[in-house]
């Protein structure tokens, strides 16, 4: 586990990025915190990361939403979503078992279909600061965790 407190959009972006960079193909990041916490701000960078140069969005409505950078970035905003059956109907499983990067938004609801190695990103959101505490679920996301702490401590 690792906590990085930040305390501009800027920061959000630059950690995103890290974790955009990191990527490979298969990984799934979870992304927990309340409505305005930094949820999609952290996904736009990790579009960054990417090479991705469309503009992310929520995808609030729509559920999922797909970019093409060094890999295809799927961006999901569960939090309409009200059941694992309906998470089944969208085919879920096939994007987090596939060859692109998962970035999930409001992932309780479909916790039982989410491989086992994920990494967790719990943000919090008070007096101007964030904090982004990553919890690694797994081997792949161990290394994520050590590399990100490693790439932050040299920035910071």
């Amino acid at each position: 586990m690792v906590l990085i407190t930040v305390e501009t959009l800027e920061e959000t972006l630059t950690l995103g990025a890290i974790l955009g960079k990191l990527a490979q193909p298969g990984d799934v990041y979870c992304l927990l915190g309340e409505l305005g916490a930094g949820k999609t701000a952290l996904a736009q960078g990790i579009g960054h990361g990417l090479g991705i140069e469309q503009h992310i969005n929520s995808p609030t409505f729509t559920l999922i939403h797909e970019y093409q950078g060094r890999l295809p970035l799927y961006h999901m905003d569960l939090y309409r979503m009200c059941s694992v059956e309906e998470g089944e109907e969208l085919g879920l499983t096939e994007y987090f078992w596939g060859q692109g990067l998962c970035v999930v938004e409001w992932p309780q609801v479909a916790a039982e279909l989410l491989p086992e190695d994920i990494l967790e990103v719990s943000i919090t959101f008070r007096d101007e600061v964030r904090e982004f505490n990553l919890t690694a679920h797994g081997l792949r996301s161990q290394q994520i965790v050590k590399e990100v702490s490693r790439v932050v401590d040299s920035k910071y």
